[in-house]
């Protein structure tokens, strides 16, 4: 059984799915604990869900990376074989990534390589293109340029706003997390494999 750490930022609508999804017995994963990086909403789905909860406020330390410091031991704690960044609205510092990735995913509302960042959205639709997409990578020390792991395209429609697109994105980001977390667990995609192509 996959043991999974989800860290959110806000609303958490791609860990209700992960959790939703891990109702079912024959899922082969488990969110052993949900962390977040301020009071986010999302972590009422702890109590929902009866999962753990943590928060490892970034304003109560004096910068990214001891606030890094203290989330790799929380993480730590619940001994996760892979941690899901899903609506994270924040940048890992490197102890982070060095303690966890290549078991460190992150979803991200755009077809990387094109419109990193934490304004995806809002760039694709600035930018004035006919497609988005919507991408699940490894995380590295760069901005959204880790692995990809796997991606869709999603048509950018006459009359998008940044609201309606992304709500677009999201079932596409959730469809692909949890492909991925079951192809991770069947052991038919392999983390360390696709970090070192």
């Amino acid at each position: 059984m996959l043991q999974l750490v989800v860290l959110i930022s806000g609303t958490g609508s791609n860990l209700r799915a992960l959790l939703e999804a891990s109702e079912d017995a024959e899922f082969p994963a488990r969110v052993v604990a949900i962390g977040a990086d301020r009071e986010a909403d999302g972590l009422a789905l702890g109590e929902e869900f009866g999962i753990p909860t943590f928060t490892v406020p970034f304003t109560a330390y004096p910068d990214r990376e001891a606030w890094g410091d203290v989330l790799v031991e929380q993480v730590r704690h619940w001994q996760p074989d892979l941690v899901v960044l899903s609506g994270l609205m924040r940048l890992v510092p490197k102890a982070v990534v060095d303690a966890f990735s290549p078991f460190l995913i992150n979803t991200h509302p755009a077809h990387l390589p094109e419109f990193p960042g934490p304004h995806g959205v809002r760039d694709a639709l600035a930018a004035g293109v006919t497609e988005t997409g919507a991408s699940l990578i490894v995380v590295d020390d760069s901005v959204d340029g880790g692995p990809i792991i796997a991606q869709e395209r999603v048509p950018v429609l006459p009359g998008d706003t940044e609201s309606t697109l992304h709500e677009r994105i999201k079932p596409v980001e959730r469809r692909l997390l949890i492909q991925a977390v079951l192809d991770i667990a069947n052991s038919h995609l392999d983390l360390k494999e696709l970090s070192r192509r």
